[in-house]
This record gives C-alpha cells, sequence and structure tokens, in this order.
C-alpha cells in the first residue's frame, strides 16, 4: 500500500465497468478519500478497447497504492454467478461502496447485496444527468437512448431488483449517498450529497500539455447507439474538419471498425485510437488548439482537465435530421441539454448535410 492512499478510514469497493468511471474513481479518491483503503473491481466488459484502456487505468490505480481486482465477469455464461458470488464477501463488509453506472444490471444487483452505510455513485459521462433526473422524480432508471421503447421481456424480470436498487440508491437512516460529478445538475433528490469533479487529480498528475497549431475531433458513438445516422454523421465530420482544419480524429472507444474505416478514407483523417480516456490523453499532449466535439461527456470534462491552457473546446450541434427513425423521442432534448449547459465551449451550429434519400 503507498503512502498516497494509506491504510486508515473505512474500507471502500469501488465497481467500474470503463475507464472513465475508473478515472472518475480515481479522482474521488483523490479529493474526497485520501485516507481510505480502496478496493478497486474491474467488471471487465468483452471489447478490446474498453479492456486496453481499462488495463492502463488500472496500472495507474495501482501506482496510486489502490488494490486493483480483474473480473472476467462476461467471461461465458457462468461468469456472472462466479463473480457475484466471489464478491458477496467482500460486500458485505465494506463500509461504502462506489459505483459509475447505476444503469449496470450487475452493479444493481450487487448493490442488493451490501450492507454499506455510504454510496458512491461517480459520473459515467452525460448519462449521470438523466440518472440524478430520474431518481429525483422517483422513475425506473433507463438509459436516455433507449426511453421511450417498451420494456422488454428481460426488463420486466429484472425490475424488482432494480427497483430494490432504486430504493438504496436514495438515502435513508443510517445511509448516505453521493454524486461526485463533472456534470451540471439543476436537481437531486433530497438528502443526496453533490460534489464537484474538477479533475483536480488529471491536472496535478499530467501536463501541461503541448499544443499545436491545428484542430482536433473527438468521436461518439451516436452512430452504434442507433441515435445518429451514418451517413449523415460522415458528412458532418468530413464538413467539420475541412472548415477547421481538423487532422486527428480520436476514436470513442465503441465506434465500430467499419465506420472508423471509411472515416478515414472518405475524410483523410488520422484516425487515432486512445490508450487511455481523452481527458488524460489531451493533458499529456500534444493536443490541438482547437478540439471539435459532438454533444458528449468530453464537452464538460475536457474545460475542467485543460483549465489554465490555451485549448478552445467546440462542440457542434446535432440537427434533428440526423436522428434515425428509431432514435428514442427523448434524444434530440437530451443532446441540445448536453451543449446547453456546458461551461466553457465555443458553440457551433450544426453543419449542413445532404438529405438521404
Amino acid at each position: 500500500m503507498s503512502p498516497r492512499a494509506g491504510n486508515t478510514g473505512p474500507h471502500t469497493l469501488a465497481f467500474v465497468e470503463s475507464p472513465v468511471q475508473l478515472l472518475n474513481v480515481l479522482e474521488w479518491a483523490h479529493g474526497h478519500a485520501p485516507g481510505a483503503e480502496l478496493t478497486l473491481v474491474v467488471l471487465s466488459p468483452t471489447d478490446p478497447m474498453t479492456r486496453g484502456q481499462l488495463r492502463r487505468m488500472a496500472e495507474l490505480a495501482r501506482e496510486e497504492g489502490h488494490e486493483v481486482r480483474w473480473e472476467e465477469a462476461r467471461g461465458g455464461p457462468a461468469a456472472p454467478f462466479q463473480t457475484i458470488g466471489g464478491l458477496a464477501g467482500m460486500l458485505r463488509k465494506a463500509d461504502r461502496v462506489v459505483l459509475g453506472d447505476p444503469f449496470s444490471r450487475y452493479v444493481q444487483l450487487l448493490l442488493t447485496i451490501t450492507r454499506a452505510t455510504d454510496l458512491v455513485v461517480v459520473d459515467d459521462g452525460t448519462a449521470t444527468m438523466e440518472f440524478v433526473s430520474q431518481l429525483a422524480r422517483g422513475e425506473r432508471l433507463v438509459r436516455w437512448h433507449r426511453k421511450g421503447g417498451r420494456p422488454s421481456p428481460r426488463d420486466l424480470a429484472f425490475a424488482p431488483i432494480s427497483a430494490a436498487a432504486r430504493k438504496r440508491l436514495r438515502p435513508g437512516a443510517g445511509r448516505g449517498v453521493e454524486i461526485f460529478t463533472s456534470m451540471p445538475m439543476e436537481e437531486a433528490p433530497p438528502g443526496v450529497t453533490l460534489s464537484v469533479n474538477s479533475f483536480a487529480w488529471t491536472r496535478g498528475r499530467f501536463g501541461p500539455p503541448r499544443i499545436t497549431k491545428g484542430a482536433d475531433m473527438v468521436g461518439t458513438s451516436l452512430v452504434e447507439t442507433g441515435v445518429v445516422d451514418a451517413d449523415r454523421y460522415l458528412e458532418a465530420v468530413t464538413r467539420l474538419a475541412k472548415t477547421h482544419g481538423a487532422t486527428r480524429y480520436f476514436a470513442h472507444r465503441r465506434e465500430s471498425t467499419e465506420k472508423l474505416h471509411r472515416l478515414a478514407v472518405e475524410t483523410g483523417l488520422e484516425i487515432v485510437r486512445p490508450d487511455l480516456p481523452l481527458e488524460l490523453i489531451a493533458r499529456r499532449g500534444p493536443i490541438g488548439r482547437t478540439i471539435l466535439s459532438f454533444p458528449s461527456t468530453v464537452v464538460h470534462t475536457l474545460p475542467l482537465a485543460l483549465a489554465g491552457t490555451e485549448v478552445r473546446v467546440a462542440v457542434c450541434d446535432i440537427d434533428p435530421d440526423w436522428l434515425t427513425e428509431t432514435a428514442s423521442p427523448r434524444a434530440q432534448g437530451f443532446l441540445s441539454g448536453v451543449t446547453g449547459t456546458a461551461r466553457d465551449v465555443h458553440r457551433l451550429s450544426a453543419v449542413a448535410t445532404v438529405p438521404v434519400v
């Protein structure tokens, strides 16, 4: 155990399923629990890019003195039962549980086991904004891009566990709930503590970056989640890159290989697959003087991570005509809210694209 992490204070058990969640656990531990004995459990996904970023983030967590436990949580039909069985004892003993994705069925199931008196939710990107709103209104927890669709048979079967987890995520007698976030919050459930994530650990650990004269573009998985039409997205990227002189495209970890290949061929952009969350990549540098993005988490986090530098973050609105026929009715309003509430960014109008016939 390193001196930075310490070995005093309550035992904390953290569960993460993405690199950004792990980063935000490190940010929370740095500012809010410097004396905590932290065990960080990685519920590993299956896609290679996410796994690679998680392994790099796990290395950083160990360097900070935290214990990291890697679970092949999706390694076959029996994996969930083995994972939960192996974690049950730790869950019952933990004084505090930190989690990154309250929408995750895995996490919701784990919440029904824990006896922790303190629960902390760290950012899982812009989804945290929707989580807080749904929790405040007492609604069932549904990811924003799925809202409006009918519950599947699997959703209905899992509903009792989801309801129990939602109850655990509300403060009660002898139980506190904290939300650690860099997202703007207009409402919070009564009794929930909101803490600000300013990316102090990231700024202290990396940089300042070398800034280049050009522009870089940040990718999004809106096509992969069925929200935005692929042809419209590629055309918008092409026009933005030409207008602003972008040369690099930082791929989102969920973007498909086929789409990225098409982007490289049609736009001439250099496709970069980051080995760490973009906040750390940008802070280490080199990074363009302008970072172009569509509505996403980074329009909130990059200005914080790059505070004190000359980098400008510019966000391009999503034109309603880009949305697919199957996109959630909630999509346009949510994406507009992501852009409209972002601080310290330059807002760009949606670029014109040719209608898809």
